[in-house]
């Protein structure tokens, strides 16, 4: 029964995290660490999050934009980095409801101004990256930032999941890499990745199918939308 509860935990998870460009973290971390534990749920986590992003790429290939994806890595990894050495640390709770605040505003915005779109021009995307990086390092939750700023450019909706993919595959890799020389996987866990990590494939196909049939206008809703729910979670979270 566990071993069933996670797989379907990892195919949920997987779909949102296609769909949105953020999501898998969110929703599998709270819920595995108090059976896990801290270590072995990021590590975990990790592993299934980095596959995540090769599948976007892999699923959404066509729709990569390289200068794109550079120009917002190029300022966005080396302001996050900063932003987490500079930032003093203020209390994680306070944090969490700052970002939840400026989330849901953003939310609001957009459903009131649907229009509203960033240019993709090199200036305003290395802004932009920067800006998304500078967010990262100081609340810690890269994966809504960056969807919030990407969803700002207004993209179409396979260029938005392939950039996020791409951009986030950077980083999980670093991040995984530092997990899996800290700890390691439980058997039942490790052996169970020759079924989860298919599982996750799966999750991101069947997003793939509903994104393709989902209008450009009400991707970049449903993406508002959760990013609104994160911003409700954080803000009412201990």
């Amino acid at each position: 029964m566990e071993f069933i509860l996670m797989a379907a935990l990892v195919l949920v998870a997987s779909g949102v995290g296609t769909m949105t460009g953020f999501g898998t973290s969110t929703i599998m971390v709270p819920v595995l660490v108090p059976i896990l534990g801290l270590p072995t749920t990021l590590l975990f986590v990790g592993i299934i999050h980095w596959f995540g992003n090769v599948w976007k790429i892999i699923l959404f290939r066509q729709a990569l934009r390289w200068r794109l994806i550079l120009l917002f890595a190029a300022t966005g990894v080396p302001t996050t980095i900063l932003a987490s050495w500079l930032v003093p640390q203020a209390p994680e709770a306070i944090l969490s409801r700052v970002l939840a605040v400026l989330l849901i505003a953003y939310v609001a915005f957009i459903f009131y101004k649907p229009e509203f779109e960033l240019t993709t021009r090199p200036r305003t995307t290395l802004i932009g990256g920067a800006v998304y990086g500078l967010g990262a390092g100081i609340f810690g939750i890269g994966g809504a930032i960056r969807s919030a700023f990407l969803s700002a450019y207004n993209l179409p909706k396979e260029v938005f999941i392939a950039t996020a993919g791409a951009i986030g595959f950077a980083i999980d890799t670093a991040r995984v890499s530092i997990y899996l020389s800290a700890t390691t996987l439980p058997d039942w866990l490790g052996w169970g990745m020759l079924v989860f990590v298919p599982i996750s494939l799966l999750g991101a196909k069947l997003a793939q199918r509903i994104v393709h049939h989902l209008p450009q206008t009400r991707f970049r809703q449903m993406v508002a939308i959760f990013l609104f729910l994160i911003g409700i979670y954080l803000l009412i979270s201990p």
